[in-house]
Order: structure tokens, then C-alpha cells, then sequence
């Protein structure tokens, strides 16, 4: 990382801010299925890729690298487009990222088609896979930082790990679909590339729902004379406020669009070693790389454990039960365990990295299906508790105005954790199987105990700030 700048002042400094508003059902569930379309998708992808890796003789650890371009320009960009949508708007920025995944995975299911139908080699069809996955790196890392940063900067502080876990749990969601759908997209032309050319289709039509459905929110400030609240509250001008109440004094949406879209004009710049939030990177580096290795390892330890090596068709149907296990465990962290127990950001991920390191240690040691499957979906309740916790840790550390900057520096660090971890995990797995877990296992409790020691207490972040 580069120097930082020096923090920014005291929030104590900064203008009062209203309680924001709750965001709409009807909105949230358009944005819960934007990351449930990328979700899905990816997921069916790794639930064949295993498979199409055996299918093309291509060895395991070169499957895992194919992915890493694509991560590194995830972690270049995902700032960039953050940054951006403070000026363009949280929308734009969401359409480029669903132009972008909608691309990259109709590039992808072509240029493996063709390589499994013999028309070029193995070699240039996995050159040509990474080439197309970039521009899910390049592009579709617009959507998620835009989609955290609309959520985060709509919600009390009290409830934002909630409604961010929410939509973290989209992403659990798309785990299950992904891998359920996924054996019933190999159709007879396409083959093993079939929920390429699908999920590509559905991230086009998201894309319309998208843009008739979402209000627009690119910022007017010349136009407006922004208040520094407009987005997060009811106190706008008065001529603002009464066109926005109907005759009982309920908000409507009329012009929800003109104050949605207004940011404060002058949003100062969020280093990256700030101290409010560098113990939640630092946190969600180490426990993402560990999340990222699991991953790499889990198809290709079905394939073997199993003995379905032979028969790669075969093998996508046991890889997707065991990912769609960690998926309805994923879920049942977000949507059951965080708010049942009212979990804040610092218990989510310190217990999350427990649950982890039991079940990387039973899925080490697990040698059938059900096994398998239960070691994976514990991991997975571990990593479904804490990827929502460190995204709302980060969150609640700084002000509102840095929420565009915040999201977009920790989607940037969820990318980092799959530049080289995936294809680490596989080679290690390739060596020797208890070194791949030892390493994870190693990763998580080193998490926990720089997390016990460096992120801040639950109660002192969900305090409304004024």
C-alpha cells in the first residue's frame, strides 16, 4: 500500500447528519438480485470449471491461476469505480458491473466451447478463458462497491450490520442457485459451457430491470445547492420536504430520485491506512484468503475423495451438492444467526473464525459425501458470519460521505484474497493435503487473535453519531 495521507479530522467534526431513511422493499430486493445474478453465476462457473479443467487434460493448480488476472484487476478497480460512483451515481455504476459480468461469462462458456469441442488447444483455451474473465475483474467490479455503498449510506448505524448482511447473503443465495442450476444448464449442444451462455442472458435481463426499476441518483449539485444530509435524511429545504408529503405527512417517492442523487461536494479522501479501518482490512485480508483457498480446494477434493476423476460430467453433480451445503450455511449465518443474536460486526467475525477452523479441520479429514458436505457447510457458517461482519465493521468505522470510498476499497480487498490464494490452496493440495488445511487453519487464527486485540467493540461502532 502506498503512504497514507493523513486521517481526516474527527467525526465529532463533521456536519450534523440526519437519521437516514429506510430504503424501500421494492429496492432492496432489486439490488439483493443484482448481487444474486453475479452470485449465482460465479458459483455455477466453479462448480463446472473442476470438471471442464479435467475434460481439457488442463492441470488443477492452472484452472485456479486462470482466475488470478481477473482478480487483480478486481483489486485495481473495484476503488476506482467507487470513487466514481460518488460523482456518477451508485446506478451507473452498478449497470457497468452487470455489462461487465453478462460479457465476461458469454466470452467465457464461447471460448470453452470451443476448446472442448477440439477447435483450439488447451493451452490457448485457458489464455482465452483468463483474457475473458478480465472483464468481470475490469468492469464487473463496478456493482458490489455501488450496491454496499447505496445500502450503507440509506441506514441507522444500529441496523447496518443487518441490512448489509442482507445483502451479503445474496451472495449466499447465489451459492445455492448457482450449483443447483448449474447440472440442469448442460444442455446437449453446449455441454459442461451451458450455464456460461445462461447466466450471461439472465445478467442482461437484470441489467433492464436495472435501469427501469432503480431511480436515477446522478448527483446535480449545480442544479440543487446540495444540503450536506440530502441523502440520509428528511431535512432538505422546505419546499423540498412539502412536495415530498402527501396530505397525511407521509414521504412519497415523487422526487425520491433529486435526493437519492445528492452527495456532499467536497468527500474527502479515505486513506487506506486510516486507523479507524485498517484493523478491518487487515481482518478481512487474512479470513478472505482463507474463504479463497477452501474454495480453490473443495472442488477438486471431491473429484478425488470421491474417485470421479474418470468421469468429469459426472463429478459437476457432487461438486455443486457439497457448494450448495456452504451456501444454505452461508445463508443460515445472515439470515438467521446475525439477527436472531443481534451479532455486531466484531462478534460476527471472531466467532465466524472459530466455526471456520472446526470445519476446515473435519473437512480435512473427511473422505465421503456427507462428510464432506458437513465440513464444508460448518466453514462456511464460520465465513457467513464473518465476510458480513467485516464489511460492516468497515462501514461503521468512518462517516457517511466515505461509504462510496470504504465500499469500494473493501471490494477491492475481497479481490485481493483471489489473486494467488485459490491457485495457493491447489497447489498445496497438490503436494500434500494437511499442509493446504494447516495453512488455512493458520490464516483464521491469525485473524482471530489480531482481530480479539484490533477491532473496535461492537457497542462503540453501532452508536448513532451526530
Amino acid at each position: 500500500m502506498a503512504n497514507a495521507d493523513p486521517p481526516p479530522p474527527p467525526i465529532a467534526q463533521a456536519p450534523t447528519l440526519a437519521r437516514p431513511r429506510t430504503i424501500s422493499r421494492g429496492r432492496l430486493m432489486l439490488l439483493f438480485t443484482v448481487m444474486l445474478v453475479t452470485a449465482a453465476g460465479n458459483t455455477a462457473m466453479q462448480s463446472v470449471m473442476p470438471s471442464i479443467g479435467t475434460a481439457l487434460g488442463v492441470s488443477d493448480v492452472w484452472i485456479s491461476l486462470a482466475y488470478s488476472w481477473s482478480a487483480i484487476l478486481w483489486v485495481t478497480c473495484a476503488p476506482i469505480w467507487a470513487k466514481r460512483s460518488d460523482k456518477r451515481g451508485r446506478k451507473a455504476m452498478m449497470a457497468v458491473g452487470l455489462w461487465g459480468f453478462a460479457l465476461s461469462m458469454g466470452l467465457c462458456g464461447l471460448v470453452l466451447w470451443a476448446g472442448l469441442a477440439g477447435l483450439i488447444p488447451a493451452v490457448w483455451t485457458l489464455i482465452l478463458f483468463a483474457l475473458a474473465r478480465s472483464f468481470y475483474g475490469l468492469l464487473g467490479s463496478a456493482a458490489p462497491p455501488a450496491v454496499q455503498a447505496y445500502v450503507a449510506s440509506r441506514t441507522p448505524r444500529a441496523e447496518r450490520t443487518q441490512a448489509l448482511s442482507l445483502i451479503s447473503s445474496s451472495f449466499g443465495l447465489g451459492t445455492v442457485v448457482g450449483p443447483a442450476l448449474a447440472p440442469l444448464l448442460i444442455f446437449p449442444l453446449l455441454g459442461l459451457t451451458g450455464p456460461f451462455i445462461a447466466f450471461a442472458a439472465v445478467g442482461l435481463v437484470t441489467l433492464v430491470a436495472l435501469r427501469l426499476r432503480l431511480p436515477n441518483d446522478e448527483p446535480q449539485f449545480a442544479a440543487r445547492g446540495t444540503a450536506f444530509d440530502a441523502p440520509y435524511g428528511n431535512s432538505g429545504s422546505a419546499r423540498r420536504d412539502h412536495a415530498r408529503k402527501g396530505e397525511n405527512g407521509d414521504s412519497t417517492d415523487e422526487d425520491d430520485h433529486a435526493e437519492d442523487g445528492a452527495l456532499p461536494a467536497d468527500i474527502p479522501d479515505l486513506p487506506w491506512r486510516d486507523p479507524r479501518t485498517t484493523p478491518w482490512y487487515i481482518a478481512g485480508l487474512l479470513g478472505g484468503h482463507a474463504q479463497a483457498m477452501i474454495l480453490g480446494i473443495s472442488g477438486f477434493l471431491v473429484l478425488d475423495r470421491l474417485g470421479l476423476r474418470g468421469d468429469p460430467l459426472l463429478g459437476a453433480g457432487p461438486v455443486g451438492i457439497v457448494l450448495m451445503v456452504g451456501a444454505v450455511a452461508t445463508l443460515l449465518a445472515q439470515w438467521g444467526l446475525i439477527p436472531t443474536l443481534h451479532l455486531g460486526p466484531r462478534a460476527a467475525t471472531l466467532w465466524g473464525m472459530v466455526l471456520a477452523i472446526i470445519g476446515v479441520a473435519l473437512f480435512a479429514v473427511a473422505d465421503d459425501l456427507h462428510a464432506i458436505s458437513l465440513g464444508f457447510g460448518i466453514a462456511s457458517l464460520g465465513f457467513g458470519l464473518f465476510r458480513p461482519g467485516f464489511t460492516a465493521g468497515a462501514s461503521l468505522a468512518v462517516t457517511r460521505p466515505e461509504q462510496g470510498q470504504v465500499s469500494g476499497k473493501v471490494a477491492s480487498i475481497n479481490g485481493a484474497s483471489f489473486v494467488y490464494a485459490p491457485a495457493l490452496g491447489v497447489w498445496l493440495y497438490g503436494h500434500s493435503d494437511w499442509l493446504a488445511f494447516i495453512t488455512v487453519v493458520l490464516f483464521c487464527l491469525v485473524t482471530l487473535l489480531l482481530g480479539w486485540r484490533g477491532l473496535q467493540a461492537d457497542e462503540d461502532l453501532t452508536r448513532e453519531r451526530t
